[in-house]
């Protein structure tokens, strides 16, 4: 697809370069995020529909677990997505990946509209599942890699800002449909998604696979011309030719010491001289999204109408009005995160919302307690009161915890394994979610005020764990962090003031301007040659390393090689 170029030749991507180019591949995966948002919140709505509840038999206090598994099956499926995306993801590629988790998706959206019986939705929710999982695992790296690093994080959190007004949107539309009654009120609400459907299907298939992908699969001409149309520059510019050989390299030391799953599975990872901290590396990404989820977030997600009246005592349509313009209030907030990703960094803005939302669900616990205590004069006051620090642990979660999570994965973790990484990352988020939507309701009814003891509990946690042992990544490129872990850095990093400032360390900067100057008079057909010859070493010492896992190229003798080339 393209437009007609002076010559005859059609133009890929219908012309556009640079940050017009970048803007519809944000566009695509902001869509996908928007829709993930939406078909999370979409089914608080529905639960607490009286038709809904009817066709499905799950009226009363006694269907309050198969209540909570028909929501949480959903994060099953989600996660079976993921894990099917760290799988295969790598063979078949961003875009390919999106389409498939697009086309599965609407599968199942189809299978749930046109639920007349539990077994249904329940498959229903499962393969929509399937296919949202498979979206949220890959849509952040294919955004993560063909991003600019000025735009890198402000791109991928907008993404999930797009999630907040999916879920938002959610809120509003089961909330009017809520007047209508009858199967309308929430059947509609879920067809409402394939809006979103049908944009992913109209953008994805014309624009352009992450370069880094191509590079790592031989693709080398492709990787080069799209490197260039992303930076809108000419295929010889110097940044372009100093990033293509900045992959290059990456690419090599990455395959060279690669490591199977069987391997990673069991422990064994490479570490020392000519290892890259695979594992700590993997376990600090899955970390962030573990945090996300055990913040207690998706005890109001999914169920803040519930929450409002069985643990605050509103009616069911105060409860859906509140919700949706919390939803606001929420997406509002969360604009704050836009610019303040890369000037707070990564770091500071999950230590900032955890201390908040620790803070709280302090004072929800102690109101709640007082609106059950017997005898209390004030019970419904202090119930009343809880709803505003309901909301205002949204505004916590929204600034500092809504994209951090899913933006760290696709960063920290190296070239070869940033599908596997972030898709091992949404496999936790998903699993995690399971569990706190599972138990949420039968939380809420059996042990009432107490149960908010546990999301405090975590969220003061979590202080400290970011503070002690995670890296920042604002301000470095992909490959920047790829040279932090070459070189054997400690685990505790708070002292460590290479790993925790939220400017681009000198060094970093420096190197690139010299590998400009170098690469402004060479001769780029020379080094697209030695690209070649550069990957069909790392094709030769990544199948070695895969075979032989204790006989890895060293980085000195890897560096030497390099400099040939």
């Amino acid at each position: 697809m393209g437009l007609l170029s002076k010559s005859g030749s059609k133009k890929p991507y219908f012309g556009l370069r640079g940050g017009w180019l970048t803007f519809w591949i944000t566009v695509a995966c902001g869509t996908d995020m928007t829709l993930f948002g939406y078909d999370q919140g979409v089914f608080g709505g529905v639960i607490v529909t009286p038709d809904f509840l009817q066709i499905h038999n799950l009226e009363g206090p006694t269907k309050t677990a198969t209540l909570g598994t028909v929501v949480a099956i959903y994060d099953v499926g989600c996660f079976l997505g993921a894990v099917f995306a760290a799988w295969y993801g790598e063979k078949i590629g961003r875009k390919k990946a999106v389409l498939l988790g697009t086309i599965v998706m609407s599968i199942g959206a189809i299978l749930q509209i046109t639920s007349y019986s539990l077994g249904q939705m329940f498959v229903g929710r499962v393969v929509a599942g399937i296919g949202n999982g498979i979206n949220t695992a890959t849509a952040p790296v294919w955004q993560t890699e063909t991003s600019q690093l000025k735009w890198r994080g402000k791109l991928v959190v907008i993404e999930l800002i797009l999630n907040i007004a999916g879920f938002s949107l959610s809120n509003w539309v089961t909330y009017g449909f809520s007047f209508v009654g009858g199967g309308v009120a929430w059947r509609l609400p879920l067809a409402f998604q394939f809006i979103f459907i049908v944009i992913l299907f109209a953008t994805v298939p014309w624009l352009p696979e992450s370069p880094r992908w191509l590079i790592a699969h031989e693709h080398e001409d492709e990787a080069f011309t799209i490197l260039a149309d992303l930076e809108d520059k000419s295929e010889d510019d110097p940044f372009i030719v100093t990033q293509h050989k900045e992959i290059v390299y990456t690419c090599q030391y990455e395959k060279a010491n690669a490591v199977p799953w069987s391997q990673l599975l069991r422990g064994k990872t490479p570490e020392g001289k000519g290892g890259t901290k695979t594992m700590r590396r993997l376990l600090l990404g899955c970390g962030t999204q573990f945090i996300q989820q055990m913040a207690g977030i998706n005890v109001t997600s999914y169920y803040l109408p519930t929450v409002l009246i069985q643990s605050v005592g509103l009616t069911e349509k105060m409860a859906r009005l509140l919700a949706a313009c919390n939803s606001v209030s929420y997406l509002l907030f969360s604009l704050i995160g836009i610019p303040n990703v890369e000037k707070w960094g990564r770091r500071k803005m999950l230590m900032f919302a955890a201390a908040g939302q620790a803070f709280c669900y302090t004072i929800i616990t102690a109101l709640l307690r007082y609106s059950e205590k017997e005898g209390y004069d004030g019970q419904k006051q202090v119930a009343s009161a809880s709803v505003a620090f309901f909301f205002l642990y949204y505004v916590f979660f929204g600034i500092g915890m809504q994209g951090v999570p899913w933006l760290y994965p696709t960063e920290i973790n190296s070239l070869s394994m940033r599908t596997k990484g972030a898709a091992a990352g949404t496999a936790t988020n998903w699993i995690f979610n399971f569990l706190v939507v599972e138990i949420t309701p039968y939380g809420i009814q059996s042990l009432h005020w107490k149960f908010y003891i546990i999301w405090l509990v975590f969220n003061a946690s979590f202080v400290p764990m970011v503070y002690f042992l995670y890296p920042e990544t604002a301000g470095r490129s992909l490959e920047d962090i790829e040279d932090y872990y070459r070189h054997d850095p400690p685990l505790l990093v708070w002292r460590d003031k290479e790993a925790t400032r939220t400017g681009r360390p000198e060094k970093y900067s420096q190197k690139e301007e010299e590998e400009m100057r170098r690469n402004s008079s060479a001769d780029l057909g020379a080094l697209r040659r030695g690209s070649r010859i550069s990957n069909q070493w790392v094709s030769r010492e990544g199948a070695r390393a895969n075979s032989d896992y204790d006989g890895k190229t060293e980085h000195g003798e890897m560096e030497e090689e390099r400099k040939e080339i």
